[in-house]
């Protein structure tokens, strides 16, 4: 295979990869955002907090849908950033699926906001991978990987800026 062959079937593995990372960055995101709606529902003090977190999800998702490469960094970086700090430093993600298997043993419901984390965190890994098969998608511009370096720091930029803002005290 060569020529206009080669050129045809790159399309259509390009094209084939944008709509799944599509998929998953609309599944990965809208998991993140019930969570957020239920966290924010349970705990008022955070609603601020998380309107505005929401609106970075939303700029995610447009971007990606347009194969924006900033789009697919600002979505992986934050989502890996997230579960990164989750997991690591203040194990919410460890709590909350202690809380589900508690749920799910006795049928007793608590700790929602906890178990939304968890729910926030898989829907994290979703967005994430849907991101990285997008920017993979693109090509082999050597420009996109700034783009999606930049994506990222905007978005940790942002998120940093929203929760000096709108954190409870």
């Amino acid at each position: 295979m060569s020529g206009p062959c080669v050129l045809l079937e790159m399309r259509r593995a390009t094209k084939s990869g944008l709509r799944i990372a599509d998929g998953l960055i609309w599944a990965g995101a809208g998991l993140f955002l019930v969570a957020l709606a239920v966290s924010a529902w349970v705990v008022p003090e955070l609603r601020v907090l998380h309107v505005l977190q929401a609106l970075l999800y939303v700029a995610v998702v447009v971007l990606a849908r347009r194969g924006n490469v900033w789009g697919f960094g600002a979505g992986a970086v934050v989502a890996l950033a997230w579960n990164g700090m989750n997991l690591v430093l203040t194990q919410l993600m460890q709590a909350g699926a202690v809380a589900f298997w508690w749920m799910l043993k006795t049928g007793d419901v608590r700790r929602l906001d906890t178990m939304m984390v968890l729910v926030g965190g898989v829907g994290h890994f979703v967005l994430a991978g849907g991101c990285v098969i997008g920017v993979l998608s693109r090509g082999s511009e050597r420009r996109r990987w700034w783009e999606f370096a930049g994506g990222g720091v905007a978005a940790l930029g942002y998120m940093a800026l929203i929760i000096a803002i709108a954190r409870p005290r």
